[in-house]
Protein backbone atom coordinates (compact mmCIF):
# COMPACT_ATOMS: atom_id res chain seq x y z
CA UNK A 1 0.00 0.00 0.00
CA UNK A 2 1.78 3.51 -1.19
CA UNK A 3 0.17 5.39 1.45
CA UNK A 4 2.20 3.71 3.68
CA UNK A 5 5.46 5.64 3.02
CA UNK A 6 3.66 8.39 3.83
CA UNK A 7 4.56 10.33 7.19
CA UNK A 8 2.10 8.73 9.44
CA UNK A 9 0.89 6.71 6.91
CA UNK A 10 0.40 3.32 8.89
CA UNK A 11 -1.53 4.87 12.13
CA UNK A 12 -3.60 6.87 9.41
CA UNK A 13 -4.64 4.11 7.28
CA UNK A 14 -5.47 1.26 10.70
CA UNK A 15 -7.85 5.01 11.52
CA UNK A 16 -9.27 4.79 8.03
CA UNK A 17 -10.10 0.88 8.62
CA UNK A 18 -11.81 1.64 12.36
CA UNK A 19 -13.69 4.18 10.33
CA UNK A 20 -15.27 1.76 7.98
CA UNK A 21 -16.48 -0.09 10.50
CA UNK A 22 -17.58 2.72 12.22
CA UNK A 23 -19.77 4.09 8.62
CA UNK A 24 -21.31 0.55 8.70
CA UNK A 25 -22.43 0.19 12.10
CA UNK A 26 -22.97 3.50 13.82
CA UNK A 27 -27.03 3.75 12.45
CA UNK A 28 -27.91 0.14 12.87
CA UNK A 29 -30.19 -1.52 14.98
CA UNK A 30 -28.36 -4.89 14.91
CA UNK A 31 -25.21 -5.80 12.86
CA UNK A 32 -27.01 -7.96 9.88
CA UNK A 33 -25.82 -11.64 10.08
CA UNK A 34 -23.81 -13.65 6.91
CA UNK A 35 -27.09 -16.06 7.19
CA UNK A 36 -29.21 -13.50 6.28
CA UNK A 37 -27.31 -12.51 3.23
CA UNK A 38 -27.08 -15.83 2.07
CA UNK A 39 -30.60 -16.29 1.88
CA UNK A 40 -32.40 -13.73 1.25
CA UNK A 41 -29.73 -11.88 -1.15
CA UNK A 42 -29.44 -15.06 -2.80
CA UNK A 43 -29.29 -13.12 -6.77
CA UNK A 44 -26.31 -10.61 -5.15
CA UNK A 45 -24.28 -13.96 -3.63
CA UNK A 46 -24.71 -15.77 -7.43
CA UNK A 47 -23.10 -12.66 -9.11
CA UNK A 48 -19.99 -12.54 -6.76
CA UNK A 49 -19.56 -16.23 -6.62
CA UNK A 50 -19.44 -15.98 -10.49
CA UNK A 51 -17.55 -13.17 -11.00
CA UNK A 52 -15.32 -14.36 -8.21
CA UNK A 53 -14.86 -17.45 -9.60
CA UNK A 54 -15.40 -19.62 -6.41
CA UNK A 55 -18.87 -21.58 -5.30
CA UNK A 56 -19.19 -20.55 -1.81
CA UNK A 57 -22.36 -18.60 -1.11
CA UNK A 58 -21.39 -18.14 2.61
CA UNK A 59 -18.04 -16.74 2.18
CA UNK A 60 -19.41 -14.61 -0.92
CA UNK A 61 -22.19 -13.50 1.97
CA UNK A 62 -19.21 -12.62 4.11
CA UNK A 63 -17.19 -10.69 1.51
CA UNK A 64 -20.52 -8.89 0.87
CA UNK A 65 -21.13 -8.01 4.71
CA UNK A 66 -17.35 -7.08 4.31
CA UNK A 67 -17.27 -4.73 1.72
CA UNK A 68 -20.57 -3.31 2.33
CA UNK A 69 -22.06 -4.51 -0.58
CA UNK A 70 -19.56 -3.33 -3.06
CA UNK A 71 -19.75 -6.64 -5.55
CA UNK A 72 -16.31 -6.03 -7.11
CA UNK A 73 -14.53 -5.59 -4.05
CA UNK A 74 -16.28 -8.74 -2.61
CA UNK A 75 -15.14 -10.65 -5.65
CA UNK A 76 -11.91 -9.30 -5.52
CA UNK A 77 -11.92 -10.77 -2.08
CA UNK A 78 -13.48 -13.77 -2.99
CA UNK A 79 -11.13 -14.39 -5.81
CA UNK A 80 -7.80 -13.49 -3.47
CA UNK A 81 -9.10 -16.40 -0.92
CA UNK A 82 -9.53 -18.73 -3.63
CA UNK A 83 -6.17 -18.43 -4.88
CA UNK A 84 -4.81 -19.65 -1.23
CA UNK A 85 -6.86 -22.77 -1.69
CA UNK A 86 -4.93 -26.15 -2.32
CA UNK A 87 -6.60 -27.63 -5.54
CA UNK A 88 -7.13 -31.61 -4.18
CA UNK A 89 -9.64 -33.52 -6.81
CA UNK A 90 -10.52 -32.20 -10.62
CA UNK A 91 -13.98 -32.99 -10.64
CA UNK A 92 -15.36 -35.25 -13.61
CA UNK A 93 -17.39 -33.12 -16.19
CA UNK A 94 -20.95 -31.90 -15.22
CA UNK A 95 -23.63 -32.76 -17.91
CA UNK A 96 -26.09 -29.30 -17.10
CA UNK A 97 -28.70 -30.95 -19.22
CA UNK A 98 -29.33 -33.80 -16.22
CA UNK A 99 -29.70 -30.78 -13.57
CA UNK A 100 -32.69 -30.39 -11.61
CA UNK A 101 -34.84 -27.56 -13.16
CA UNK A 102 -36.12 -25.07 -11.20
CA UNK A 103 -36.54 -22.75 -13.92
CA UNK A 104 -36.52 -23.42 -17.75
CA UNK A 105 -37.43 -20.83 -20.43
CA UNK A 106 -37.02 -21.10 -24.42
CA UNK A 107 -38.09 -18.39 -26.71
CA UNK A 108 -37.84 -19.74 -29.83
CA UNK A 109 -40.22 -22.87 -28.95
CA UNK A 110 -44.04 -22.04 -27.45
CA UNK A 111 -44.52 -26.12 -26.52
CA UNK A 112 -41.11 -28.03 -25.35
CA UNK A 113 -41.09 -31.38 -23.31
CA UNK A 114 -41.75 -30.70 -20.24
CA UNK A 115 -43.64 -27.16 -20.74
CA UNK A 116 -42.22 -23.73 -19.64
CA UNK A 117 -41.25 -23.84 -15.93
CA UNK A 118 -41.54 -19.95 -14.78
CA UNK A 119 -39.74 -20.56 -11.58
CA UNK A 120 -38.71 -18.16 -9.45
CA UNK A 121 -38.17 -14.53 -11.22
CA UNK A 122 -38.98 -11.06 -11.50
CA UNK A 123 -39.37 -11.12 -14.97
CA UNK A 124 -43.22 -11.08 -15.24
CA UNK A 125 -44.17 -8.75 -12.46
CA UNK A 126 -44.60 -4.80 -12.47
CA UNK A 127 -41.17 -2.68 -11.90
CA UNK A 128 -42.95 -1.00 -8.71
CA UNK A 129 -41.32 -0.51 -5.18
CA UNK A 130 -43.07 -3.01 -2.68
CA UNK A 131 -43.55 -1.09 0.32
CA UNK A 132 -44.35 -3.66 2.71
CA UNK A 133 -41.19 -5.14 2.44
CA UNK A 134 -40.03 -2.55 5.01
CA UNK A 135 -41.81 -4.14 8.28
CA UNK A 136 -41.75 -7.51 6.93
CA UNK A 137 -40.68 -10.04 9.76
CA UNK A 138 -44.01 -10.34 11.37
CA UNK A 139 -45.17 -11.81 8.10
CA UNK A 140 -42.49 -13.74 6.99
CA UNK A 141 -43.50 -17.08 9.05
CA UNK A 142 -47.44 -16.95 7.54
CA UNK A 143 -46.43 -16.74 4.25
CA UNK A 144 -44.34 -19.44 4.11
CA UNK A 145 -46.88 -21.48 5.73
CA UNK A 146 -49.94 -20.48 3.10
CA UNK A 147 -47.65 -21.23 1.08
CA UNK A 148 -46.28 -24.31 1.82
CA UNK A 149 -42.52 -23.55 1.17
CA UNK A 150 -40.88 -26.46 2.59
CA UNK A 151 -37.07 -27.17 2.91
CA UNK A 152 -37.35 -30.54 1.11
CA UNK A 153 -39.54 -28.94 -2.02
CA UNK A 154 -36.33 -28.51 -4.06
CA UNK A 155 -35.26 -31.85 -3.95
CA UNK A 156 -38.74 -32.82 -6.10
CA UNK A 157 -37.58 -30.66 -9.05
CA UNK A 158 -37.56 -32.69 -12.29
CA UNK A 159 -34.86 -33.06 -15.14
CA UNK A 160 -35.70 -32.05 -18.26
CA UNK A 161 -34.24 -32.90 -21.90
CA UNK A 162 -32.64 -30.06 -23.54
CA UNK A 163 -34.61 -27.83 -25.87
CA UNK A 164 -31.75 -27.76 -28.19
CA UNK A 165 -31.24 -31.64 -28.30
CA UNK A 166 -34.41 -31.67 -30.33
CA UNK A 167 -32.72 -29.33 -33.36
CA UNK A 168 -29.78 -31.49 -32.87
CA UNK A 169 -31.53 -34.87 -33.83
CA UNK A 170 -32.96 -33.40 -37.16
CA UNK A 171 -29.72 -32.21 -38.11
CA UNK A 172 -30.42 -28.45 -37.87
CA UNK A 173 -27.65 -27.48 -35.11
CA UNK A 174 -23.96 -27.22 -36.38
CA UNK A 175 -21.97 -29.94 -34.59
CA UNK A 176 -19.01 -28.48 -33.07
CA UNK A 177 -15.78 -30.27 -33.37
CA UNK A 178 -14.50 -30.59 -29.90
CA UNK A 179 -10.74 -31.94 -29.41
CA UNK A 180 -10.20 -34.00 -26.43
CA UNK A 181 -7.28 -32.12 -24.61
CA UNK A 182 -6.84 -31.05 -21.52
CA UNK A 183 -8.85 -27.73 -21.20
CA UNK A 184 -7.09 -24.49 -20.58
CA UNK A 185 -6.80 -23.30 -17.16
CA UNK A 186 -6.67 -19.50 -16.87
CA UNK A 187 -5.48 -19.42 -13.44
CA UNK A 188 -2.44 -21.24 -13.42
CA UNK A 189 -1.46 -20.43 -17.29
CA UNK A 190 -0.12 -17.55 -19.27
CA UNK A 191 -2.95 -16.29 -21.47
CA UNK A 192 -1.99 -15.72 -25.08
CA UNK A 193 -4.38 -14.81 -28.50
CA UNK A 194 -5.81 -16.13 -30.00
CA UNK A 195 -7.17 -18.42 -27.16
CA UNK A 196 -8.65 -21.43 -27.17
CA UNK A 197 -12.29 -21.71 -26.27
CA UNK A 198 -11.92 -23.06 -22.89
CA UNK A 199 -10.03 -20.58 -22.06
CA UNK A 200 -12.90 -17.83 -23.52
CA UNK A 201 -15.37 -19.58 -21.72
CA UNK A 202 -13.73 -19.85 -18.35
CA UNK A 203 -12.90 -15.68 -18.86
CA UNK A 204 -16.62 -15.39 -19.60
CA UNK A 205 -18.12 -16.86 -16.83
CA UNK A 206 -15.54 -15.05 -14.68
CA UNK A 207 -16.68 -11.90 -16.47
CA UNK A 208 -18.59 -8.82 -14.87
CA UNK A 209 -22.02 -8.88 -15.14
CA UNK A 210 -22.13 -5.55 -16.08
CA UNK A 211 -19.32 -5.28 -18.62
CA UNK A 212 -20.87 -8.40 -20.48
CA UNK A 213 -24.32 -7.10 -20.55
CA UNK A 214 -23.10 -3.67 -22.46
CA UNK A 215 -21.05 -5.34 -24.64
CA UNK A 216 -23.59 -7.84 -25.82
CA UNK A 217 -26.52 -5.05 -25.73
CA UNK A 218 -23.44 -3.43 -28.34
CA UNK A 219 -23.85 -6.13 -30.09
CA UNK A 220 -27.52 -6.31 -30.85
CA UNK A 221 -28.17 -2.67 -31.62
CA UNK A 222 -25.63 -3.15 -34.63
CA UNK A 223 -22.06 -2.82 -33.49
CA UNK A 224 -22.07 -7.03 -33.82
CA UNK A 225 -23.31 -9.20 -35.52
CA UNK A 226 -24.76 -11.53 -33.27
CA UNK A 227 -28.60 -11.07 -32.27
CA UNK A 228 -30.24 -14.28 -31.10
CA UNK A 229 -33.27 -16.04 -30.15
CA UNK A 230 -32.94 -18.04 -26.83
CA UNK A 231 -33.36 -21.80 -27.37
CA UNK A 232 -33.20 -22.56 -24.24
CA UNK A 233 -32.28 -21.09 -20.32
CA UNK A 234 -32.30 -23.24 -17.47
CA UNK A 235 -31.69 -23.14 -14.47
CA UNK A 236 -30.81 -25.39 -11.86
CA UNK A 237 -28.90 -27.43 -9.19
CA UNK A 238 -26.44 -30.42 -11.17
CA UNK A 239 -24.17 -32.86 -9.33
CA UNK A 240 -20.77 -33.05 -9.18
CA UNK A 241 -18.55 -36.14 -8.76
CA UNK A 242 -14.77 -36.56 -8.66
CA UNK A 243 -13.04 -40.10 -9.31
CA UNK A 244 -12.82 -42.63 -6.72
CA UNK A 245 -9.36 -42.31 -5.46
CA UNK A 246 -8.99 -46.38 -5.53
CA UNK A 247 -10.67 -47.25 -8.38
CA UNK A 248 -9.31 -48.43 -11.57
CA UNK A 249 -12.08 -47.85 -13.79
CA UNK A 250 -12.71 -44.15 -14.77
CA UNK A 251 -16.55 -44.34 -14.00
CA UNK A 252 -16.27 -44.98 -10.63
CA UNK A 253 -16.84 -41.53 -9.03
CA UNK A 254 -18.10 -40.42 -5.60
CA UNK A 255 -20.78 -37.74 -5.25
CA UNK A 256 -19.33 -34.36 -3.12
CA UNK A 257 -22.58 -31.97 -3.70
CA UNK A 258 -24.28 -30.04 -6.32
CA UNK A 259 -23.68 -26.59 -8.36
CA UNK A 260 -26.83 -23.87 -8.71
CA UNK A 261 -26.09 -23.01 -12.61
CA UNK A 262 -27.63 -20.88 -15.38
CA UNK A 263 -27.19 -22.72 -18.87
CA UNK A 264 -28.21 -20.78 -21.68
CA UNK A 265 -28.04 -22.17 -25.31
CA UNK A 266 -28.78 -19.66 -27.98
CA UNK A 267 -30.03 -19.96 -31.74
CA UNK A 268 -28.07 -17.77 -34.26
CA UNK A 269 -28.26 -16.89 -37.92
CA UNK A 270 -27.78 -19.91 -40.17
CA UNK A 271 -24.94 -20.79 -42.05
CA UNK A 272 -24.22 -23.46 -44.62
CA UNK A 273 -21.73 -25.95 -43.70
CA UNK A 274 -19.05 -28.07 -46.33
CA UNK A 275 -21.88 -30.81 -47.24
CA UNK A 276 -24.01 -27.98 -48.31
CA UNK A 277 -26.19 -28.27 -45.35
CA UNK A 278 -28.04 -25.27 -44.03
CA UNK A 279 -27.28 -25.30 -39.95
CA UNK A 280 -28.18 -23.28 -37.28
CA UNK A 281 -25.24 -21.78 -35.13
CA UNK A 282 -25.34 -22.17 -31.77
CA UNK A 283 -24.28 -19.58 -28.54
CA UNK A 284 -23.45 -21.03 -25.13
CA UNK A 285 -23.32 -19.33 -21.68
CA UNK A 286 -22.71 -20.68 -18.13
CA UNK A 287 -22.50 -19.29 -14.94
CA UNK A 288 -22.66 -19.85 -10.99
CA UNK A 289 -25.82 -19.50 -9.48
CA UNK A 290 -29.00 -17.62 -11.32
CA UNK A 291 -27.51 -14.94 -13.27
CA UNK A 292 -29.56 -15.16 -16.17
CA UNK A 293 -28.43 -11.92 -17.98
CA UNK A 294 -25.12 -12.58 -17.26
CA UNK A 295 -25.40 -16.14 -19.16
CA UNK A 296 -27.15 -14.75 -21.78
CA UNK A 297 -24.65 -12.05 -22.59
CA UNK A 298 -22.07 -14.83 -22.10
CA UNK A 299 -23.86 -17.02 -25.15
CA UNK A 300 -23.81 -13.95 -27.27
CA UNK A 301 -20.10 -12.76 -26.76
CA UNK A 302 -19.24 -16.35 -26.98
CA UNK A 303 -20.80 -16.37 -30.23
CA UNK A 304 -19.39 -13.40 -31.90
CA UNK A 305 -16.26 -13.93 -31.08
CA UNK A 306 -16.19 -17.09 -33.07
CA UNK A 307 -17.89 -14.75 -35.84
CA UNK A 308 -15.17 -13.10 -38.00
CA UNK A 309 -15.56 -9.17 -38.64
CA UNK A 310 -14.58 -5.80 -37.25
CA UNK A 311 -16.22 -5.16 -34.28
CA UNK A 312 -15.36 -4.44 -30.93
CA UNK A 313 -17.53 -7.35 -29.57
CA UNK A 314 -15.59 -9.47 -32.28
CA UNK A 315 -12.08 -8.88 -30.86
CA UNK A 316 -10.82 -10.77 -28.47
CA UNK A 317 -8.61 -9.32 -27.07
CA UNK A 318 -10.70 -6.28 -26.47
CA UNK A 319 -13.42 -8.13 -25.16
CA UNK A 320 -11.56 -10.88 -23.11
CA UNK A 321 -9.46 -8.15 -21.03
CA UNK A 322 -12.06 -5.79 -20.40
CA UNK A 323 -14.97 -7.51 -18.77
CA UNK A 324 -12.82 -8.89 -16.05
CA UNK A 325 -14.08 -6.86 -12.62
CA UNK A 326 -10.56 -7.60 -10.39
CA UNK A 327 -8.71 -6.77 -13.39
CA UNK A 328 -10.50 -3.67 -14.49
CA UNK A 329 -10.82 -2.33 -10.65
CA UNK A 330 -7.54 -2.70 -10.01
CA UNK A 331 -5.94 -0.86 -12.72
CA UNK A 332 -9.01 2.34 -12.12
CA UNK A 333 -8.60 2.11 -8.41
CA UNK A 334 -4.26 2.46 -8.36
CA UNK A 335 -5.38 5.60 -9.39
CA UNK A 336 -5.95 6.39 -5.63
CA UNK A 337 -2.63 5.39 -4.86
CA UNK A 338 0.32 7.94 -4.31
CA UNK A 339 1.56 9.44 -7.80
CA UNK A 340 3.96 12.66 -6.34
CA UNK A 341 6.74 11.68 -7.96
CA UNK A 342 4.95 11.05 -11.46
CA UNK A 343 2.99 14.28 -10.93
CA UNK A 344 6.16 16.14 -9.66
CA UNK A 345 7.83 15.61 -13.07
CA UNK A 346 4.85 16.94 -15.18
CA UNK A 347 5.45 19.50 -13.00
CA UNK A 348 8.50 20.15 -13.51
CA UNK A 349 8.37 20.24 -16.94
CA UNK A 350 5.54 21.95 -17.32
CA UNK A 351 7.29 24.46 -15.44
CA UNK A 352 10.43 24.25 -17.56
CA UNK A 353 8.35 24.53 -20.72
CA UNK A 354 7.53 28.43 -19.53
CA UNK A 355 10.44 29.07 -18.53
CA UNK A 356 11.90 28.83 -21.88
CA UNK A 357 8.89 30.20 -23.39
CA UNK A 358 8.98 33.02 -21.82
CA UNK A 359 12.80 33.34 -22.69
CA UNK A 360 12.05 33.37 -26.57
CA UNK A 361 8.71 36.02 -26.35
CA UNK A 362 11.26 38.06 -24.54
CA UNK A 363 14.37 37.61 -27.01
CA UNK A 364 11.91 38.06 -30.00
CA UNK A 365 10.95 41.53 -28.19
Amino acid sequence: MGYVAVTGGRTAIENANKLVHSYRLKDAERAIEVKEIESQMRLLVDRVMGEGGLYAPEYAALALKQTEGDVHEAAFLLRAYRSTLPRNHYSMITDPGEMRGIRRISSSFKDIPGGQVLGPTYDYTHRLLNFDLRNESGAVEQFLEDFALELDTEMDTPSFPKVMDLLREQGLVANRKIDEVEPFDITREKLAFPAPRSARLQLLSRGETGAMTALAYSSMRGYGAVHPTIGELRVGYSEVHIPYPFADEEEDSIYIGELKLTEVETVNSFTQNNQGDVEFMLGYGLTFGQNEVKAIAMAILERSLETQGQSPTQDEEFVLLHIDSVEAQGFVSHLKLPHYITFQSMLDRIRQAQKESKVETGSKG
